[in-house]
């Protein structure tokens, strides 16, 4: 026979409160620095089991698809039927209940539970059992068990401390799951940093040297000792910048940020690029405070210095251009050159829609557009007027920190 009390929590003395909110805030702190579910829960179970004058204690939480309650924590039980009671459907016996419905319901009769196992725990060593539900708002996250090996009564104030034992247990095991959650986005934040980080310090570098390697190859076969030996500086500074660029990404996850900021570190780019892949390039800044945070110097830089990657590798230019505005409401950058142009599959393509693009560019236009969006912004890719590609980049200037402040 079950028999359950509504949702009402009994009214419980000051003392025993304190005691209740002391033992779920243990818990609740434990979970949240990280501490192995399992065992915080067992140990919380050990200080309900002596409260209720109960032989074992059980803890379950709804499987993901709500199908099935999985057993997360106990107290107690002997291994058969810890065995058997892994896992059970939604609505087995009293505990299906408690999970359906926010109720504490005794079960008399333990027979049912009985028909799970082979053990003859259930109706000898546990004649009773009670079922608390684990609520947070409208949801039921599950429930905790509590086995007595005898007819034991509780009081209706112990029975309205247990509920509100319940209660604050369905919080904190909430809490978890959202730390949960907030740890897993954090990680594959950080793993696509790792690979933003890679293919801006690394990838670039490393395409630059190769297409270095069959001039240097072009230029030993014909005893071209001059062009020779600037092919092989410029690769062997090149993978000198690589190494140092790997050690950074190994240590810090990211690489450093000029640290004079971004418009000298552009300007070096500037003296570097022709040099490097044949290019002019010009930096003409008309803002005079461009009242960046460093972390948003970064983002920018890195957009940057991709746009002009893809004008040194596909675009045949003789010429490019960075050019920076500022307004009232937002600070501009356009990168444009005097090349081939954009390809059909890039023609009016914006990046948050670049499912056509080339395999070898779509993971750096990608990156482009996670470090737009990172800045509030917007970036898109367009044909220039006159030949050649631009592309722009825009944010708006509130998401900038005051100028009083910078």
């Amino acid at each position: 026979m079950m028999k359950q009390t509504g949702p009402h929590v009994y009214p419980t003395s000051p003392t025993a409160l304190n005691e209740v909110g002391s033992l779920v805030a243990d818990l609740s702190r434990d979970l949240t620095v990280g501490g192995d579910l399992q065992t915080l829960l067992e140990r919380f179970l050990i200080s309900i089991i002596a409260m209720a004058g109960a032989q074992a204690g059980a803890v379950r939480v709804l499987t993901d698809d709500g199908q099935s309650m999985r057993l997360v924590g106990q107290v107690g039980l002997p291994p058969p039927v810890v065995l058997s009671e892994q896992l059970v459907d939604r609505d087995c016996g009293m505990c299906g209940v408690a999970v359906s419905n926010d109720v504490l319901g005794w079960v008399d009769d333990v027979r049912s539970c009985a028909r799970k196992g082979s053990d003859a725990y259930f109706g000898l060593q546990c004649r009773r059992v009670l079922a608390i539900s684990l609520p947070h708002g409208t949801d039921v996250l599950g429930v905790y068990t509590l086995f007595f090996e005898r007819d034991s009564q509780l009081s209706p104030a112990t029975e309205g401390m247990l509920r509100l034992i319940g209660q604050l247990l369905g919080l904190t095991l909430h809490n978890a799951r959202i730390e949960r959650e907030r740890l897993r986005v954090t990680v594959m934040r950080e793993r696509q940093d790792m690979v933003n980080e890679v293919h801006d310090a690394i990838a670039q570098t490393l395409a630059y040297v190769k297409m270095r390697l069959p001039l240097l190859n072009e230029a030993m076969l014909a005893h071209d000792d001059k062009r020779a030996m600037k092919y092989f500086s410029d690769v062997k500074s090149a993978v000198g910048e690589v190494h140092d660029n790997l050690r950074e990404v190994m240590t810090y996850f990211r690489t450093r940020m000029d640290p004079l900021g971004l418009l000298h570190a552009l300007q070096g780019m500037a003296k570097t690029f022709s040099d490097r892949n044949g290019v002019a390039l010009e930096i003409r800044n008309s803002a005079q405070n461009l009242n960046l945070t460093d972390e948003q110097e970064v983002q920018v830089f890195h957009i940057v210095q991709e746009a002009l990657a893809n004008i040194a590798k596909h675009s045949m230019a003789r010429h490019a251009v960075v050019a920076i505005e500022k307004s009232p409401q937002r600070l501009e950058f356009l990168i444009e050159d005097d090349g081939l142009g954009m390809t059909e599959p890039f023609v009016s393509t914006i990046v948050t829609t670049a499912s056509a693009l080339e395999p070898s560019r779509h993971l750096g236009l990608e990156i482009m557009r996670g470090r737009a969006q990172r800045l509030g912004g917007s970036i898109e890719m367009e044909r220039n007027e006159g030949g050649g590609t631009r592309v722009r980049l825009v944010v708006p200037v509130r998401s900038f920190p005051p100028e009083a402040h910078a």
